[in-house]
């Protein structure tokens, strides 16, 4: 079982710290354990129960009410809320089912937020700032590798989804080549490039993740993209500029790259690379050169 510090409970759940002293004296929801020094930790129930309550909160609900619903009511009216909820509401539920590994409950909020906002909107709004705090989880050992990796494919799956659903570009349409290099593996933004690439009408070669730099050169004599497209999550400058040099001297072909926003030092006076800071200047890119 996992423990959180109040630092930690009041960085997950947006409640703070005093708020959390004050619930604990007047109510009987929230009782912290404590260590042999009198320092409060929280488990990962009451993480759970405070993400709900702070849905609950959010929405309206006096914090005396919520101390006299059962663990189900709280569950059932969240259930509910999530038709109209706000993005702090979705982020939470999203990271409650991912504690639980509750695959219906994670499809659930995804599958309102994509009907109703779009692919787009959706991932920049509610998907990017929910992995970040995955992150946060994953960086203080309270999300296992297991954990992170299964809520990636889903959100990968529903990516798929949607762009089965878009019809297939003119044979005449520009081509664009997608891909990650060695030891990439964050696919979850190049899949948003590959949606947002095919929708705009561009026929999209997608190779995925962990693609060796030396099979550019091969793909690009076969297929002929007007324009190649990789992201680097990679911390490490030194890595991302040999890959850089490794594609450049395959091809003369237009980059376009996206992710760590270190990647374009070195290479600002290269008119071959494009930085893309946000999925909007890589639709502009593509309007620009269709």
């Amino acid at each position: 079982m996992s423990t959180y510090s109040m630092a930690q409970i009041v960085a997950l759940t947006g409640v703070k710290a005093h708020t959390l002293r004050k619930w604990e004296t007047r109510y009987s929801f929230l009782a912290p354990e404590r260590t042999e020094t009198n320092i409060r930790y929280y488990t990962d129930i009451q993480l759970k129960k405070l993400m709900n309550i702070s849905i609950l909160t959010r929405n309206g609900y006096r914090i005396s009410k919520i101390d006299k619903m059962s663990e189900s009511e709280i569950n059932s009216v969240i259930a509910n809320k999530l038709i109209d909820s706000t993005q702090e509401d979705d982020i939470s539920a999203l990271i409650v089912s991912t504690l639980d590994m509750d695959e219906k409950a994670f499809d659930a909020v995804l599958n309102v937020q994509i009907k109703k906002n779009g692919l787009l909107l959706t991932t920049t709004k509610i998907i990017y700032p929910f992995l970040n705090q995955i992150g946060v989880l994953w960086g203080i050992n309270k999300v296992m590798p297991a954990q992170e990796h299964f809520v990636s494919n889903l959100i990968k799956k529903k990516m798929f989804s949607a762009i089965d659903q878009l019809p297939y570009a003119n044979k005449k349409a520009p081509v664009i080549l997608m891909f990650l290099t060695e030891n990439e593996h964050h696919e979850i933004g190049l899949l948003l490039a590959y949606f947002l690439a095919r929708k705009m009408g561009w026929n999209v070669y997608y190779l995925g993740q962990n693609v060796p730099t030396e099979n550019i050169k091969k793909v690009v004599d076969v297929v002929y993209p007007k324009v190649l497209l990789s992201m680097f999550i990679t911390p490490t400058q030194d890595s991302i500029k040999l890959k850089l040099d490794a594609i450049l001297e395959q091809s003369s072909v237009p980059l376009l790259v996206s992710g760590n926003p270190d990647i374009i030092d070195g290479f600002k006076e290269d008119k071959r690379i494009t930085y893309l800071s946000h999925p909007d200047d890589l639709i502009e890119k593509l309007k620009t050169m269709y």
